[in-house]
């Protein structure tokens, strides 16, 4: 009797007669249901940690959104991006001017969530698609180059604009997370069990990450995300297989303007404040390192990364006071050759190095060959 697909998948789970199915977001057994649990223990966790943790997750996963913003233009389209964080700034600032308070010569409107985080993306979506054919023209050092100015205009644009950001070194208060009157920053009571404020807002950014991942993995299963691969791996080759370049690039750095946008709306939720100043250069390089060191080219890879990045500093806090005094100085003013701020940056300067020389696909190769050597055990091959 001749086994049906079905049974042949139930023996063998990699075995797959169509590229649909090759390239399904979740083509095996072990991939549904691993993912399954990672996202039931997530949604678990405001039961079980306290405040402090909970607004660590909910930075990790507005990291994510955003790592997988970058990621979509420097990973899969391969084009350097050195001014992810003015985008950032752009989305943040469009949320807080629709949905926050006025306040003196500060504008706001106070406007629904529905209102206000959708053109958080848009907006810089837009600022990104008039970017592109500028950053068409040129690659490699002189994109980076070219970005890094648009940063350093945009966080220019930031501290004379009193009206929309409160100025250099006031700053103001973010956009006020209400949907139709339903505040998603408040304590309420979740079966039986009473939730912080800032667990309410950690399911709701959860929730966002997991449909901005499900969003980028589509695209990068496209066509056009197909086409990104190409422009990456040789622009040249790929324009003369009959690639667009310019619609390509500019579809790519869109796409990681309207990410970075929605990241930094609710970037400036969570930490309760913004200045222009925060916009800045190394905001930039910390979502460099939540692509290089989670991985480039994945969708997993971001959200590994921007656990890293975020929970990193505060493994370096608790730990640094069991390091020499003279080297790491954990008080204000102290004598040590370093500070703890200026160690992570090292760290994170370390890190960034290590991986693009060792493993290029950061800590999701790590897994991946972890996982493979297990798959092969006991065979070398």
């Amino acid at each position: 009797m001749t086994a049906t697909p079905r049974a042949l998948r139930r023996g063998r789970p990699e075995l797959y007669s169509d590229y649909a199915a090759d390239q399904a977001i979740w083509n095996t057994p072990a991939k549904r249901w691993s993912t399954l649990a990672v996202l039931l223990v997530a949604a678990s966790l405001p039961w079980f940690l306290g405040r402090d943790l909970l607004g660590l997750g909910a930075l990790v996963a507005v990291y994510a959104i955003s790592g997988i913003g970058l990621n979509l233009v420097s990973g899969y389209a391969g084009q350097i991006s050195l001014g992810h964080a003015i985008f950032m700034g752009i989305g943040a600032y469009t949320a807080a001017v629709l949905g926050g308070s006025p306040s003196g010569s500060i504008r706001g409107f106070e406007l629904d969530l529905l209102v206000w985080l959708p053109l958080a993306g848009l907006v810089p979506a837009a600022v990104g698609w008039l970017f592109a054919p500028l950053a068409a023209r040129v690659r490699g050092l002189y994109l980076a180059i070219l970005t890094l100015g648009l940063l350093f205009v945009g966080e220019h644009v930031f501290k004379e604009a009193t009206w929309m950001t409160g100025g250099s070194g006031l700053g103001r208060k973010p956009a006020e997370p209400t949907v139709l009157g339903f505040s998603l920053y408040e304590e309420r009571v979740v079966l039986g069990t009473e939730l912080s404020a800032i667990g309410v807002f950690y399911l709701f950014c959860l929730l966002l990450l997991v449909v901005m991942a499900v969003l980028a993995r589509n695209v990068a299963r496209t066509r056009q995300g197909r086409a990104f691969s190409a422009v990456r791996d040789r622009d040249i080759a790929a324009e003369v297989m009959g690639v667009p370049l310019l619609r390509t690039k500019r579809l790519a750095f869109t796409l990681s303007s309207f990410y970075a946008g929605i990241g930094g709306a609710l970037l400036t939720i969570v930490l309760g404040f913004t200045t222009p100043e925060r916009w800045n250069l190394l905001l930039s390089i910390d979502f460099l390192a939540v692509v290089l060191i989670g991985g480039a080219a994945t969708i997993t890879g971001p959200i590994i990364g921007a656990g890293f990045v975020v929970l990193m500093p505060r493994f370096i806090e608790t730990f640094a006071g069991s390091l020499p005094e003279w080297f790491v100085s954990t008080a204000i003013g102290g004598t040590g050759l370093l500070n703890v701020f200026q160690l992570q940056r090292l760290l994170f300067g370390a890190m960034i190095i290590l991986f693009l020389v060792v493993e290029p696909r950061g800590l999701f190769g790590v897994w991946i060959r972890v996982r493979n050597y297990f798959k092969a055990w006991p065979f070398s091959y």
